[in-house]
């Protein structure tokens, strides 16, 4: 079998993936308790539960039981916030590469030069290919060519920004997605299978294809909404949020239109993708189900394409973080027949990846608004609408 070297493996969304398509993580790297207990709870794989920086790629590689050279992949998302696009919203321009937590691409970049494994994909936040902020991007690329030249590897990176539904997952979630080859063997990314923009596209699929099987009365606690703006998720249409309480919206005007962030009171309509799961979403962020509550813990592992035997472990919050914070292990099964394919020589791709949810017919009818509530009236008002990018209450307020 396949062997893999994951690092800042999280609960295993990527190695999932890889999993389905053939491949075996031989080492797990990955400090977050919570991620180790569930990947230790779900799966066999030998975890190096420390700080990356802290652990040689000898004892890597020893764990993993391999020697330089001999791994097939080596694959890891290192957590990069200060290229995250809300890192830009809410600094304005961030300094990126001088934020010690642009530290995790030097560490992946370590091991990837001392282990030198056949292939590598490293997937990471979109903002790290940002036009004229891609610092980031740029740093990662001379690192791998200061690899070649230290250690006589032919790695020729090529990256896009891909989304996860155009794959076939029933999520809207891009991520910057690298993969090379040690022997210079060109990679080429994947056509999309699914889409909305034409007659003839397979259409995405949906959160009802996700979720239409399971009980509509999940059996767990704290699943009910709560705080200053929990009885008004029920007056919003599914596949809206805040926005419908604007005066361009079919509600009531209670907000300016685009004060807010997009998933404040974000809704899941059943006949269209989920939006991106969030890690550590407040009270009032979305997406919540399209009965106005939380989202499960299985209905999150299914929106992110887990295999089902997956079930992580610890508390609801560790779960939301675990989850919101993973790859979609059906996109990790994507690429990851694409590099057995073209950089390893496992044959072509015969079938149909095993993680792709199943195409449900019987998709209901949109659930039924509630009126406003009379606590909400007295927001009932004119409001100004967002003046522009750089024009808003935090800008002006940064500016003075």
């Amino acid at each position: 079998m396949r062997k893999v070297i994951s690092l800042y493996t999280r609960i295993g969304g990527l190695d999932f993936g890889f999993e389905r398509a053939g491949f075996e993580t031989a080492v797990a790297v990955e400090m977050d308790r919570a991620c180790c207990a569930s990947i230790r709870a779900n799966r066999d794989w030998p975890v190096i539960d420390r700080d990356i920086h802290e652990v040689s790629t000898a004892d890597i590689l020893r764990t993993a039981g391999l020697k330089p050279g001999d791994a097939d992949v080596l694959i890891g998302g290192p957590p990069c916030q200060p290229f995250s696009k809300s890192g830009y919203w809410s600094s304005g321009d961030a300094a990126r590469l001088k934020d010690p937590r642009a530290n995790t691409l030097g560490a992946y970049l370590r091991v990837l030069g001392e282990a030198r494994p056949r292939a590598f994909l490293l997937e990471n936040v979109p903002g790290l290919g940002f036009r004229k902020k891609s610092e980031g991007l740029q740093s990662l690329l001379d690192g791998v060519k200061a690899v070649n030249a230290a250690h006589g590897t032919n790695y020729q990176p090529n990256w896009a920004v891909l989304n996860a539904a155009d794959f076939g997952v029933p999520q809207m979630r891009e991520r910057l997605v690298m993969v090379a080859s040690r022997d210079g063997r060109p990679f080429e990314f994947p056509a999309p299978t699914h889409g909305d923009r034409s007659a003839t596209e397979t259409p995405h699929m949906t959160t009802w294809d996700a979720l239409g099987d399971l009980s509509e009365d999940p059996n767990e606690p704290g699943l009910e909404m709560s705080g200053k703006w929990a009885d008004l998720l029920p007056t919003i249409p599914e596949g809206y949020n805040y926005l419908w309480h604007t005066e361009r919206g079919g509600g009531k005007p209670l907000f300016g239109w685009r004060r807010r962030y997009w998933n404040f009171l974000l809704k899941l309509a059943k006949n269209r993708p989920s939006w991106t799961i969030q890690a550590q979403p407040g009270s009032a962020t979305g997406p919540f189900h399209w009965r106005s509550r939380k989202l499960s813990v299985r209905e999150l592992c299914r929106l992110q394409t887990f295999p089902d035997d997956v079930t992580p472990v610890g508390s609801r919050v560790d779960a939301q973080r675990m989850i919101g914070n993973a790859v979609p292990s059906l996109f990790a099964e994507v690429l990851a027949l694409e590099i057995g394919q073209q950089l390893l020589g496992l044959g072509p791709i015969e079938a149909v990846p095993t993680l792709l949810p199943p195409r449900r017919q019987d998709c209901p009818m949109a659930e039924p608004i509630a009126d406003l509530p009379t606590k909400y009236a007295d927001l009932i008002s004119e409001h100004e609408a967002h003046p522009g990018e750089g024009k808003g209450y935090g800008a002006v307020t940064r500016a003075a």
